[in-house]
């Protein structure tokens, strides 16, 4: 889940089930039920539907709470941590980064470095887009240390220069649930 209406969606959704959500948020649900059993192929079928997945397996709840943290640190923290990335995940997820990071790499084909830079592209993408900010205070909002450094991340990633990626406009944006 990636924003408020897919918080209400999913609220729908257990509500007409029978079920009482408790907290919704990011990627979690916590329900006032214990046991679902019983209806869980019928929850699992009107996620589906609607784009989502239950996931109830710890590996994959793991994975997404990663891609949550990363997520929320670039469109919500604007990138801007006290800490290293590595430290920042380790401490919200108690767990040692080494473990964290080869269960992501085994789960999803990538490192977390990669898709951390994947995620932020897709942000500089974004903020080039709305045409509000100038590549410099990007680069500056992003935590990039220079905005050549920016330009040749992006360059690397898109086969473009922010400038050229800016003159075709959102033709190359992915959504954020399909990196």
């Amino acid at each position: 889940m990636v924003c408020n209406r897919c918080k209400l969606a999913v609220k729908s959704i257990l509500e007409t089930i029978g079920l009482t959500p408790l907290r919704i948020e990011l990627g979690e649900v916590e329900i006032q039920e214990n046991n679902i059993s019983k209806i869980k192929t019928q929850l699992e079928r009107a996620l589906l539907e609607v784009g989502f997945e239950l996931l109830d397996d710890k590996r994959r709840q793991k994975i997404e709470k990663i891609k949550n943290l990363i997520t929320d640190v670039i469109q919500n923290k604007n990138n801007n941590l006290n800490l290293t990335l590595s430290d920042y995940l380790s401490q919200e997820l108690n767990q040692d980064y080494s473990a964290l990071s080869k269960l992501f790499s085994e789960v999803e084909g990538m490192t977390v470095e990669k898709y951390y830079i994947l995620q932020k592209i897709e942000k500089v993408k974004e903020l080039l887009v709305y045409d509000e900010l100038t590549l410099n205070e990007i680069a500056h909002k992003l935590n990039y240390s220079s905005v050549a450094y920016l330009s040749n991340q992006f360059k690397k990633i898109t086969g473009l220069t922010p400038t050229h990626f800016k003159k075709l406009r959102p033709i190359h944006r992915k959504p954020l649930d399909e990196l």
